[in-house]
This record gives C-alpha cells, structure tokens and sequence, in this order.
C-alpha cells in the first residue's frame, strides 16, 4: 500500500464542521483506493493560482514528505494541470486530487464492459478542458521546433473528443439494451427494485439480508461499482432487486453524466429503495435527503420511494426520534431498520410488497382437462394463486398483472 498525504484547502469562513466531514471522506476514498493515510495538511485560505494552497504551504508539505516517506500526495480540491505540476516539482512525488482518485478507484473496480467504458468517458471528460496544458508540460523541452505546439495541442484535444464521441454512441446502443431488458423483466412479471442512497449508507449489507446470499460487503466506498441484480420474492410477488453505485458528494456534473447509464437501473426502477445512513449527524441527512430526492424528481418516471432509515442500532432511542422529527418533511413514512442486525426488514418486505404495481384479482373456471391443468401450471409461474377448488371444473382465485387477467378473461365468473 502506498503511503499517502491528504491536503485539504478550506475556504475561510466555511462550516468547520462540512470541513471536517470533506477530510474524512477523502481519507476513505483513499482507504479505498489501497493508500495508507500517513499524514494531513489543511490550510484555511483563499486558493493560490499556482500551487492552491499557500507557497510556503507547498514547502512544508515537501518537508511532510521526505519526513514521512510518503509516495503520493492526495488533494481534496479540484487542481489545474499546472497545480499538479508545480507542487510534483516542490514535493518530488506524484499529486492528484480527489477527482482523479475517484477515477481510480472506478477504474480498479469496473469489471463490465459497460462500467470500463463509463470510467474512460470521465477521464477524457476529466482531460478535455486540461488538454492543451497537457500538452504544453509534456512538450516543453521542445518548444519551439520545426513543427508548432499548436499541433500537438489540436490534435491531442481532437483526439479526446472524437473518442468521447465514440463512447457515448456505444453507451447509448448499451442503454437501449437495458430498456428492452426491463420491459422483458416486467413482461415476465417481474417488478423492479432499486436500492439507491450515498456510499456507506448499508446498501450492500442490506441487498445481502434481502437476497440472502454472499454478496460483498466492505467498509469503505464504492463497494459497489457495477449494477448487482438478484431476485428476490415477498408474499409471491416476484421482483428483482438492483445494488446501485452509491451517491458521493459534490460530484462534478461531468462525472454525474458519466455515469448516468449506471444510474439508470435507479430511474427506471418501480421503486427507490432510497438508504439513510442514521449514525450521521441530522444535518448530514438532511442535505443527502435533500440531493436524492432532487435526484430523483428530475429523472425517474412515476417511481414510488421507500425509505429505509439504516444503521438505528448504532444510536440511542432518544436520538433517533430527535433525527426522525427533523427529516419527517423529507422521508415520509419511512421504515427503521439495522441492516446488519435485520431489525426491521420484515416490516420493511411488507412496505415493498404495499407498494408494488397493483396486480388484478379475479376468479375464474377452468376446465377440468389437459388444456386446463396446463393453464393451471401457467398461472401459477405468472401470478398469484390465492385459492385453488378440483371439481368438475377447476375455480381458482387469482392475482396477476393485465396481460395475464385480458388472457383468462374468457373463464371469469362473477364472485
């Protein structure tokens, strides 16, 4: 693991407290791309157009670094490409900012053909407006030649943006996929589920108690980096509940839109099961409620939220109503639960099973043959058989969605 230092430039003035939250984010992202933290600088200041934090900040982050033998500094504010180059030159190690570390954690954890594309759509979109300062630190032992700097500059800028070009034309084809996917799920009367929320809130422990199985669980960010899907059924109603990448703050809308065909699986789903982290301070909740929601007003099509208000086992009673009065306006109705202990998630199943697209009930009669054995055989894989009766004729009374009712509506009889 590489030894690390993580810088933070605060603005003066700014909420100590988002301050402190900010720093301890980035020391997570950088836990979770591998790096050991072995040192903090913060500054309060306004940015420096040369190195972002203060000269002699930069001197004595040099100083920080022999001392402490680190390999690479980790900034949590956005740097210009000659930011990056004049504090390598002072440090002697490699820089980056929080930015192009979420790059990399994104890059080590894509394993879909998908996923791999939508993290090289963020790097370009990440380089492009860098472009020509690139070019002009890579190229400055040659300048002037024979052949202009202008020409590098063009054509690598050219370059990045036909293969943007390219990228966004196969997710594109990619997306329709998924479209045609979900109208064949639902065909097969699946309803669909996604769990959605801020990294860290207990999306993946809750997908594991859900699914029951071994899924991966980590303490750290970006556990989940590729859409997971399993089925998943509640008093026989079948569904297929979706692991989502999680919310991070202050997201750059570039790297939002990158992965916006990932997000997908979130706005197409019938419902957001939409994830709160409790143990984090009520302000906190407040704002990421606010950000999800606004999330999802502008992009999903008729989908009903459920809220599931996570991690109550880690705080005192008391504490938990004080939290749940002040967030009542943004989470309705919601469901507490413990993800890792399962308090809860009986009552949470019902409240999805409550809010499923409303299947059709009717009662019908069959007759008493091979045809009407087979159709009994079809009913039950397509729907909910609530009562079945063999005589001379088989009456069932059943639930399933309008295809299914429009099918059998020739046997329907009257209650």
């Amino acid at each position: 693991m590489k030894r690390t230092i993580v810088v933070q430039r605060n603005d003066p003035n700014a909420d100590t407290a988002a301050n402190e939250r900010k720093l301890a984010e980035l020391k997570e992202l950088a836990h979770a791309a591998d790096y050991v933290v072995v040192g903090t600088l913060v500054q309060s200041r306004y940015p420096d157009r040369k190195y972002q934090i203060g000269r002699g900040k930069v001197d004595e982050l040099a100083e920080l670094v022999e001392a402490l033998e680190a390999e690479k500094v980790i900034f949590n504010n956005q740097l210009s490409t000659t930011q990056i180059y004049n504090i390598s030159e002072t440090c002697k190690c490699e820089v980056m900012d929080r930015f192009q570390l979420i790059l990399e954690i994104f890059a080590a954890r894509a394993t879909t053909r998908r996923a791999k594309l939508q993290v090289e759509l963020a790097k370009l979109q990440y380089e492009l407006p860098k472009a020509k300062a690139i070019v002009s630190l890579l190229k400055k032992e040659e300048r002037p030649g024979f052949m202009g700097l202008g020409g590098y500059e063009d054509s690598y800028e050219q370059d990045i943006k036909k293969r943007i070009v390219r990228i966004r034309t196969e997710l594109l084809h990619s997306s329709k996929g998924s479209e045609s996917l979900r109208t064949f799920r639902h065909e097969r009367g699946f309803s669909l589920v996604a769990l959605a929320g801020y990294t860290n809130a207990g999306k993946s422990t809750l997908f594991q108690s859900l699914v029951e199985e071994g899924t991966i669980v980590e303490d750290m960010l970006f556990t989940t980096l590729s859409p997971t899907t399993r089925s998943l059924t509640i008093n026989y109603r079948k569904m297929l509940l979706t692991d989502t990448v999680g919310f991070i703050e202050d997201l750059p809308h570039w790297m939002v839109d990158a992965f916006r065909s990932t997000l997908d699986e979130i706005f197409l789903a019938d419902i957001i099961l939409l994830v709160v982290d409790m143990s984090d301070p009520v302000d906190v909740i407040r704002q990421k409620l606010v950000v999800s929601h606004d999330i999802f007003w502008k992009r999903t099509e008729g989908a009903v939220i459920v809220t599931a208000l996570n991690k109550t086992d880690l705080i005192p009673y008391e504490d938990l109503q004080e939290k749940m009065e002040v967030i009542s306006y943004l989470a309705p109705a919601p469901v507490m639960i413990s993800a890792k202990s399962g308090e809860g998630l009986g009552e949470l199943q019902q409240l999805l099973y409550e809010n499923l697209p409303k299947w059709e009930h009717c009662r019908i009669s069959v007759p008493m043959s091979e045809e009407g054995m087979s159709m009994v055989s079809w009913l039950y894989d397509e729907g909910i058989v609530h009562t079945i009766e063999y005589g001379d004729s088989i009456l069932m009374e059943i639930e399933a969605r309008d295809e299914i009712i429009q099918k059998v509506k020739p046997f329907t009889i009257s209650y």
